[in-house]
């Protein structure tokens, strides 16, 4: 009896759970019908459900349409999440930083799976949005954050995963196979930064470099990013990037990382998009 109770729980936490990720971007709102044809349950089901989950705050019903929608009760939920997160805490004041002084947006994303996921993200006034970035993914093969991210992964790791992904065709100017995508990041290994044009999205344009932890295992990737206008990347790449590595750079060294300009080791010229990086201070 008490295994038979034990299963139903953990079988109304699994249902509770999938109702919850039934709603997406493109579906913020659904009909109780339709959550409850998409996980083939039964109506009524659904609906009991849904009433114990609106009086705690999981999800709400609008008023006129009577649509289901998430409820506040997980933005409280999701802050307490982030704010375990070290890099997201000791990047946001970097984050902000960057964002009012260039007045563009930064961002900061993690590899999840086979896409990245916004940590956070600082709106400068020419880079509005009107929405959040935090929570969302996008794809690794057209996003400077997604290929810098893979670029710093382990050879087999990075094959595997260029092996497993798709490559849609966003705009005209996004790479669409692994063969095309393998020598960008060999290029961005390089020269410590990858870049992103209208690869995405039309009008818009993106750099962005690595975050180390203290043993230097690439953990996240930050980014400046906004209208292509704005960026005007072909003008103004040295000095965006001069700011992007001074900005991941320094966040890195929060997380234990040390960095050691390369003029300080072989007489090169420090100008970086290059520094050599070391764990603990040694070489």
């Amino acid at each position: 009896m008490v295994r038979q109770e034990g299963a139903a729980l953990v079988q109304s936490v699994e249902r509770a759970l999938s109702i919850l990720a039934c709603f997406s971007d493109s579906d913020p709102q659904l009909r109780v019908a339709e959550i409850a044809r998409r996980l083939g349950l039964s109506q009524s089901t659904v609906s009991r459900m849904i009433g114990t989950m609106e009086q705690m705050g999981f999800v709400e019903r609008d008023p006129v349409s009577g649509l289901v929608q998430p409820g506040l009760e997980l933005v409280t939920l999701a802050g307490v999440a982030l704010n375990q997160v070290d890099v997201q805490r000791y990047a946001q004041e970097d984050l902000s930083a960057v964002a009012s002084e260039l007045g563009l947006a930064a961002n900061l994303a993690i590899l999840r799976g086979d896409r990245i996921f916004y940590l956070s993200t600082v709106e400068g006034p020419k880079a509005p949005k009107l929405y959040t970035m935090i929570g969302k993914r996008n794809p690794i093969h057209c996003t400077a954050i997604g290929k810098v991210l893979v670029a710093f992964l382990s050879d087999d790791k990075r094959e595997g995963l260029l092996k497993r992904i798709s490559y849609p065709a966003l705009t005209s100017n996004t790479i669409t196979s692994a063969e095309e995508l393998g020598p960008v990041l060999d290029r961005i290994r390089v020269q410590g930064y990858g870049e992103e044009r209208e690869e995405l999205a039309f009008g818009r344009a993106c750099v962005a470099a690595p975050i180390r932890s203290a043993s230097g295992e690439v953990v996240a990737a930050a980014s400046i990013s906004g209208p292509l206008s704005a960026l005007a990347l072909d003008e103004r790449r040295d000095q965006l990037v001069s700011r992007l590595i001074e900005m991941t750079d320094h966040i890195s060294s929060k997380l234990g990382w040390i960095t050691i300009p390369v003029g300080m080791l072989d007489g090169a010229s420090p100008w970086r998009a290059g520094t050599t990086q070391m764990p603990g201070g040694t070489a």
